[in-house]
């Protein structure tokens, strides 16, 4: 257990990725397979169901401390997370000195929780605060929450594993694709030469696309690549086996049920990769009616029905059992085009040309038709490039439309999460509505370490009134918000909501009342879908 959060310790001691990759492997190298299947876990971004709610915790909190309810809820305004404030308020007692592995206090302590009685997880977990030291109450209170993770990328934690054991990253992604669980087979399988038992729905990793700056003609000679559209969806594996069927997100979570339509009859054996799409009328729609079919158990014929969806193919990965992804991206496109009459039978597959590029000026011409083909821009790929994992550097590129922008008001704010726990940095923002700032957007990313703390002096100085951890503030402070695309919804205030919000930059040379309106957004969404039609 030490040695687990002595590397967590280390991982937030650095930005440089390649200490990172050298913590991550000399844990690998010393720890017990057992305890590597957790930190595995845990580095891949996985996290334990929520199984014990804050409110609990925060009840049991309040019980052990016998602090009063204003006192602990000034103190959370001022921290800003309640696992951080619970870990500073429970004295430790230090009853015990037993020491225990991180297997063996997940596997015996955590993981049996879930299955006792609220008084028997209130005795257990008060017991373990008293015996723990704050980090590992902080911990502790993370993972029964389902809220912890490190801040470190699944490509960094398959490059310390490869290292510690010599093990081509390629085959570390294959294996720690889709489903598995945390155990010391698991883990031994992972880093032997033996083949893992593959569940046959298992999807390969994903090869990403990495975001480009400046012009297309850096990319060299025009010929050497392919475009495709950039669609605003779901980018997904269809998986279709003798084992059964199965649909995948990138983010490697199994939406079968999500969308049960798009699974296909069963003459072939396949996998391809590519987006599902909200899609009514030949047109994709807002990316907010996709999200109203994630997370149901059942999809009915209704739902369906109400938030249609097609899948846009971009690549076949296997076809009758043969893996392609070694050969090149043209010859790929080539077999997609060549089994095409079997994928369109599916009534709601469709492929998209893929782009040859006579010259940069066409591919900049494309881009600035984004919008009228329902899409955010191109995708570049190199026409020699195999199909990766992960976003590797190189080969494919998105050449998004230009984000657009908006001057707006700071009018709340709230402390971050993790390392900025301590810090005002989770911004909300307005514009002008008949004399009145208006929500608009949240935005927390985009300003340097040296800017937040500014802003954070300013709003503690500046705030008008408290609610809870949120203050709101003095309308003074203007900043550039960019975001990707804009759209009506009935859920926000303002009757608009931007897509991806980000700050820009701070504006020091404008004053509150120079802001946007309403109307100026308005404006832009009519514009935006002027071009698309």
């Amino acid at each position: 257990m030490h040695r687990f959060l002595e590397l967590i310790e280390q991982l937030d001691s650095t930005t440089s990725t390649n200490e990172k990759v050298n913590f991550i492997a000399a844990y690998f190298k010393q720890a017990s397979p057992a305890d590597s299947a957790w930190v595995l876990f845990f580095l891949s971004g996985h996290r334990l169901k929520r199984f014990i709610s804050s409110p609990k915790l925060w009840s049991w909190c309040m019980e052990e401390t016998q602090l009063p309810g204003w006192l602990i809820e000034e103190s959370y305004a001022h921290v800003g997370d309640s696992a951080e404030l619970i870990a500073l308020l429970i004295h430790e007692e230090k009853q015990t000195e037993e020491k225990r592995t991180l297997s063996e206090w997940m596997e015996r302590f955590i993981l049996p929780l879930k299955d006792k009685s609220e008084e028997e997880q209130r005795r257990e977990i008060t017991s373990m605060w008293k015996n723990q030291s704050r980090f590992e109450r902080f911990l502790t209170n993370k993972i029964l929450g389902g809220s912890f993770r490190l801040g470190v990328s699944s490509l960094l934690m398959v490059k310390g594993l490869s290292k510690a054991f010599d093990i081509p990253i390629a085959t570390l992604n294959i294996k720690l694709a889709g489903e598995w669980k945390p155990t010391s087979e698991f883990f031994t399988h992972l880093i032997s030469e033996a083949a893992l038992p593959s569940n046959p729905l298992n999807p390969y990793p994903f090869f990403l696309a990495a975001h480009m700056e400046g012009d297309p003609q850096q990319l060299g000679d025009p010929a050497d690549w392919m475009a495709e559209w950039k669609w605003d969806g779901i980018r997904a594996q269809i998986i279709q086996r003798s084992g059964g069927q199965a649909i995948w997100s990138r983010g490697n979570e199994l939406i079968t049920r999500s969308f049960p339509e798009l699974l296909p009859d069963q003459k072939h054996t396949f996998v391809i990769d590519g987006e599902i799409l909200a899609f009514k009328e030949e047109k994709p729609l807002p990316f907010t009616e996709l999200q109203k079919r994630l997370g149901r158990k059942i999809v009915s014929k209704g739902v369906q029905e109400k938030y249609p969806v097609h899948f846009m193919i971009y690549d076949l990965l296997e076809w009758d059992g043969e893996d392609l992804r070694h050969l090149p991206y043209h010859m790929r496109r080539d077999l997609l085009t060549q089994y095409s009459a079997y994928f369109l039978t599916q009534p709601l597959y469709r492929i998209p040309p893929a782009l040859e590029i006579p010259n940069w000026e066409s591919a900049r011409q494309w881009r600035e038709e984004a919008f009228k083909a329902g899409t955010e821009g191109l995708i570049f790929k190199k026409k020699d490039s195999s199909y990766g994992a992960g976003r590797k550097r190189g080969f494919w590129w998105k050449y998004k439309v230009e984000s657009m922008t908006i001057d707006a008001v700071l009018i709340y704010a709230q402390p971050g999460s993790g390392y900025r726990s301590g810090l005002y940095t989770d911004y909300t923002f307005g514009v002008w509505e008949k004399g009145e700032l208006v929500p608009i957007a949240k935005a927390y990313s985009g300003l340097t370490q040296a800017e937040i703390r500014d802003v954070d002096k300013w709003i503690r100085r500046e705030t008008l009134e408290k609610f809870g951890p949120v203050r709101r503030v003095k309308p003074e402070l203007v900043f550039e918000l960019a975001f990707e695309n804009i759209q009506e919804s009935k859920r926000h205030k303002a009757g608009l909501a931007v897509r991806f919000p980000r700050i820009k930059r701070r504006r020091l040379d404008k004053t509150a009342e120079t802001a946007n309106t309403l109307d100026d957004l308005r404006q832009l969404l009519q514009e935006r879908n002027s071009h698309g039609k």
